[in-house]
């Protein structure tokens, strides 16, 4: 027998660990491992790229950033089901367990998958290892997702040396995160490098976002700053902020969107931090304030970097959990590992809201971790700046940070 292996959707810090966990798990009990490149395009066409995976290869990669196994974010349509499901491979390498790793979009393909193996007669076992350094997967626990922790590391050293440039040059930046459906990237790399103001969704629980509320918190912080006689700084905004935008919010931002296979906006495509810099830059000239910024985007820079040891460690434990799980008769679910160590099955239909769907897990805004960086870390305009927030502006109140959320 053997098992196969995919990765879908983006990389995260991790992947390789995982994929290299799984083969030294299996083939040390006699079990080939056949890695599946680009994604779930393989297993619908004919000359998919396959690759058996051994102990050697696995020990090459397992500490390595990227993932070895090439990705994809192809979804099949019910007509590729229909006429390009590559059957033959799994029937020809005797394949008994199909392994994805990937997001809440891929585990959902891989119960479709293994659906449609069923139906031919050919039951497949399933087991999904959730990823993603937007750690907005509903894990029990507040378990992060893998990569995450990593992602976070490496953007608070990033960020770090940009607030370092703010300090010396006297400038102020404007960072744009990775995040799009929760702030947790956003808030996790601005609350460790003490960033004076933080924009996530989660913010806006109270409020309806919009491109000046947005604007108004940064300028907030800014005029915050000047008060204080420091004129540098650095911002950090969740990508996600764009994607609750109304319709007419994007229209009046001049943002236009092209969209993947499963529908969502490639923001990878634009440029958030230039966007929003050059709205700020507006903002500026309207109200006189004078202040430089400069746009810096992070995402990418953190998705392929080499995992730091927690992750080493939490990837291997969901590589050898898969092996456990699949020797246990697990199929349908998601590999979950407690913070004690332990493994179990994670069912989709467990986590899954009425709609069907995986509601993403947000940051909680009101706990108090959340509110002792906004209260004690970040800077903004409050009743009791108004005074002094008039040598830099006739309307302080409208940079109110409190009244700009609806806060109480």
């Amino acid at each position: 027998m053997s098992v196969a292996i995919l990765c879908g959707g983006g990389p995260a810090p991790g992947m390789n660990t995982v994929v290299g966990s799984i083969v030294k798990s299996f083939t040390r009990h006699g079990i080939r491992v056949l890695g599946l490149h680009h994604g779930y395009t393989g297993l619908f066409r004919e000359d998919a790229k396959v690759e058996e995976l051994d102990f050697s290869k696995a020990d090459w990669i397992f500490n390595r950033g990227g993932s070895y196994l090439k990705m994809s974010r192809f979804k099949p349509t019910n007509e590729d089901f229909k006429t390009n499901f590559n059957l033959k491979l799994f029937k020809d390498n005797d394949i008994e367990l199909l392994v994805t790793v990937g997001g809440d979009d891929t585990a959902s393909t891989a119960n479709r998958v293994a659906k449609f193996l069923r139906d031919k007669g050919y039951p497949v076992a399933n087991i999904h290892v959730p990823k993603t350094i937007d750690n907005d997967l509903p894990l029990p626990n507040h378990s992060p997702t893998f990569g995450y922790t990593t992602a976070e590391d490496s953007g608070a050293k990033i960020a770090a040396t940009i607030y370092e440039d703010a300090r010396t040059s006297e400038n102020w930046f404007v960072i744009a995160a990775m995040g799009r459906s929760a702030g947790h990237l956003a808030f996790g790399i601005g609350s460790a490098c003490h960033l004076p103001m933080i924009v996530i969704p989660e913010m806006f629980n109270h409020a309806e976002i919009t491109v000046d509320r947005i604007v108004n918190l940064v300028v907030s912080a800014m005029i915050k700053r000047k008060i204080m006689d420091v004129n540098y700084g650095v911002v950090i905004i969740s990508e996600g902020v764009f994607h609750k935008l109304s319709d007419e919010e994007i229209e009046k931002s001049g943002i236009n969107f092209s969209y993947d296979d499963h529908g969502h906006p490639e923001l990878g495509k634009i440029s958030k931090a230039q966007l929003f810099n050059e709205l700020l830059e507006k903002k500026y000239r309207e109200i006189g304030l004078k202040i430089k910024s400069r746009p810096v985007e992070l995402g990418y820079e953190v998705r392929c970097i080499n995992p730091v040891g927690y992750d080493l460690v939490y990837c291997t434990l969901l590589g050898n959990g898969v092996y456990k799980l699949f020797k246990d008769g697990a199929t349908g679910c998601m590999v979950y590992i407690n913070q004690a160590g332990d493994v179990s099955p994670l069912y989709l239909k467990d986590l899954e809201g009425p709609d069907g769907k995986i509601p993403p897990r947000l940051v909680d805004i009101e706990n108090q971790k959340s509110q002792s960086i906004i209260k004690n870390i970040m800077q903004y305009i409050t009743e009791e700046d108004y005074t002094a927030a008039r040598k830099y502006v006739t309307n302080p109140e409208i940079y109110d940070f409190n009244k700009i959320l609806n806060w109480d």
